[in-house]
């Protein structure tokens, strides 16, 4: 299906979105989504013949674990909402542990890398299999931007992705964006890559911006989209002429006029590439399939994502053949994420805690891992300060007693619930 130029549709550009002339569709994330009605911005787009993807963040396929059952009917139903052609997700894990290491659930926040191995492959095929049949129309999958590297890959990203599409016949998503960060954080080639994918499998691709700091490339989706950038969008559509681009925008949201422009650098940048000598597929040298049977695959990469994650945000020891400083750089950046959503989330807990908010939240996510999600991360932070001894000033403590027993529902009366409680009583003493 032939999709177009298109944009990112947030809350926040809405409006600006539905002002932008030239644009054919919208991608829209698709857990920001109810599963039973459209924000009026959407159902407007779609009265105008502007198709509307739903775009995954959480399902995990390349997690160890089997795909939720509740997660894969939510995103069904935002697709036949839609009436889409296709959804997206990511070729990244988002949590590990639990059952399989029979150990605590960890929740990073945030799509981390699969290790390119034989044993990663097929517990990511089988995953996208459970998935393709949940799902009323095709999947596409994303490469991911990273910071860290595992140790003894055994296959390029660009062979990993041939292989993915050979098994399972999933289309594929490139965020040019995202070559480029490993280019620059992992020193890979995004021309390489791009000699290696079947490029015929296609679906769309994905065009941001980032900044880079101290050498390491920031996928930050809040910067302009930057030349390189664009020089790698100009590779791809060398060799196959792509059914959609879109301009990927989450944060620091600019202008309309702005967006625009970038729209046009992306349509300047198609028009200027060349034509495509024709479609290739992978060039898979240098891979020897594994045993078809490779029993222990799901347990295996269970233990070494449930190792890495549990590095990344509990402290444990880093995995061995990790670089300490780039997992230090990873740490640091999802804690900053955590603080950066939950404050979005939960926009009371920055209001209460004024200038010590953020100090208050990273000491908190140091020795408290997210375990559930944002809103749940933001209650246990919430409960982490009313149970070490609150907040010196009583209208704050006041503050985010109430806010946390407003939303907090009906639990057992923990410890925790009976020492807010106790707090509020003497509060209301005073």
């Amino acid at each position: 299906m032939k999709l177009g130029i298109g944009i990112g549709w947030r809350p926040e550009i809405a409006a600006e979105v539905e002002a932008l002339t030239g644009v054919d569709w919208v991608e829209v994330v698709a857990e920001n989504l109810c599963a039973d009605h459209l924000p009026d911005s959407l159902v407007r787009l779609r009265e105008r013949g502007v198709t509307v993807v739903p775009h995954g963040v959480s399902l995990g396929l390349g997690g160890a674990d089997r795909p939720d059952a509740e997660r894969l009917a939510g995103l069904a139903a935002r697709a036949e909402l839609l009436g889409t052609p296709l959804v997206t997700e990511h070729i990244a894990f988002v949590r590990a542990g639990g059952p399989l290491t029979a150990s605590p659930r960890l929740e990073a926040g945030h799509l981390l890398p699969v290790p390119r191995t034989w044993d990663a492959l097929e517990v990511l095929c089988e995953n996208v299999a459970i998935a393709q049949d949940s799902l009323p129309v095709p999947l596409a999958l994303e490469n991911i931007a990273a910071l860290i590297s595992w140790p003894d890959e055994e296959l390029t990203e660009g062979q990993f992705l041939a292989e993915l599409v050979e098994r399972t016949g999933v289309r594929l998503l490139i965020d040019v964006a995202n070559l480029h960060t490993n280019h620059v954080n992992l020193g890979e080639d995004p021309a390489k890559a791009l000699d290696e994918l079947p490029v015929e499998a296609i679906a769309y691709v994905h065009v941001a911006g980032g900044v880079e700091k101290n050498g390491v490339w920031h996928d930050t989706h809040a910067h302009p989209v930057t030349a390189p950038v664009l020089d790698v969008l100009a590779e791809l559509r060398s060799r196959v002429d792509p059914p959609g681009v879109l301009l990927e925008r989450d944060d620091a949201f600019p202008p309309g006029g702005e967006l625009a422009a970038e729209l046009e650098m992306i349509r300047a940048t198609l028009r200027t590439a060349g034509s495509p000598s024709g479609a290739r597929t992978g060039t898979r040298t240098g891979t020897t399939a594994p045993p078809a049977v490779r029993p222990g695959a799901r347990d295996r990469t269970a233990v070494a994502q449930t190792a890495l994650l549990s590095a990344l945000v509990a402290g444990t020891p880093a995995p061995e053949g990790f670089d300490h400083r780039r997992l230090r750089v990873q740490s640091r950046a999802l804690a900053a994420k955590r603080a950066d959503v939950v404050a979005k989330v939960a926009p009371e807990l920055p209001e209460i805690l004024g200038d010590g908010y953020r100090a208050a939240f990273l000491g908190y996510a140091k020795s408290r891992p997210m375990s559930g999600g944002y809103r749940r991360d933001a209650l246990d932070f919430a409960e982490r300060i009313l149970i070490s001894g609150g907040l010196a000033d009583p209208v704050a403590q006041r503050r985010l007693t109430h806010w946390w027993e407003d939303r907090s529902g009906p639990r057992p009366p923990s410890r925790t619930t009976r020492i807010v409680r106790a707090a509020r009583a003497v509060l209301a003493g005073k």
